[in-house]
């Protein structure tokens, strides 16, 4: 997996190229002990996943910004901010998830996630993803595969014998990866599990598929930077969809306190 430097412009022309690109060093020590230690407790008291898609040997952690405030720099980190901008303009929040991959589980069916719209392929850009590694992703312990340059593809589908490749990392690292691209979670060897979180952002004029209003609660978003609070689905895409009687709903959830 390429490795590239903290430019917009680099990761914009590596995601249009391969369609995926790694982008070491986002979180310094400090942020990524502190995340791994929040991360590792939430998961604690998760059970595993319902189906091979979630991974049965799998913990996944969703309404993430309910229930920590270790993720808020990352979602807004200004380099994610301005790739988010140039490959899909206004944008939101769509499924921030923990991930815990644990020992023994299976490699994830392929997919790509801008896949549950009913858009015919190749279409704009809509969903761009960013995978954060909070421990190192190696081939052994799960990290993502990727089919490089399958965003580019119309109707073909991976078989058995297509080829991926790992997008390992070491921790404090992040994943870019644009929705149109063929991917899924590794398998796991190791005896221990790999923990992640990815952050997934969609166009604003598509339905996100959590629904943040129910899940992150009026009051926590309250206390949120506006940028998440907008991210979190509080803003208008222009020219003023979105709207709450006519007002912005971030003023709204402001005069809810």
């Amino acid at each position: 997996m390429q490795t590239v430097g903290v430019s917009v412009e680099q990761v914009v022309a590596a995601l249009g190229e391969h369609g995926a690109v790694v982008v070491e060093g986002l979180l310094g020590p400090g942020e990524l002990a502190a995340a791994r230690e929040e991360l590792r407790k939430l998961v604690a008291d998760v059970p595993g996943g319902r189906n091979a898609f979630e991974g049965m040997r799998t913990r996944r952690v969703y309404a993430l910004f309910a229930k920590t405030r270790a993720f808020d720099a990352a979602a807004v980190h200004p380099l994610v901010l301005g790739v988010l901008d140039a490959v899909l303009g206004h944008c939101q929040l769509s499924a921030p998830t923990g991930i815990e991959i644990g020992p023994g589980e299976r490699a994830q069916p392929l997919h790509h996630d801008d896949g549950i719209y009913p858009l015919p392929r190749p279409h704009a850009e809509v969903v761009l993803n960013t995978m954060w590694a909070l421990d190192d992703f190696t081939e052994a312990n799960g990290a993502t595969r990727i089919v490089p340059g399958s965003h580019r593809w119309r109707d073909e589908v991976p078989s058995q014998a297509t080829a991926t490749v790992a997008a390992t990392m070491p921790a404090g690292s992040v994943l870019f990866y644009l929705g149109s691209l063929w991917h899924g979670g590794g398998a796991n060897v190791t005896d221990r599990p790999r923990l992640g979180v990815v952050l997934e952002y969609v166009a604003s004029w598509l339905r996100p598929q959590e629904n943040h209003f129910l899940s992150v609660p009026a009051a926590t978003a309250r206390g949120l930077g506006a940028p998440l609070q907008e991210l979190l689905g509080y803003n208008i895409r222009p020219p003023f969809m979105g709207y709450v009687d006519g007002r912005h709903p971030r003023r709204v959830l402001e005069q809810g306190a």
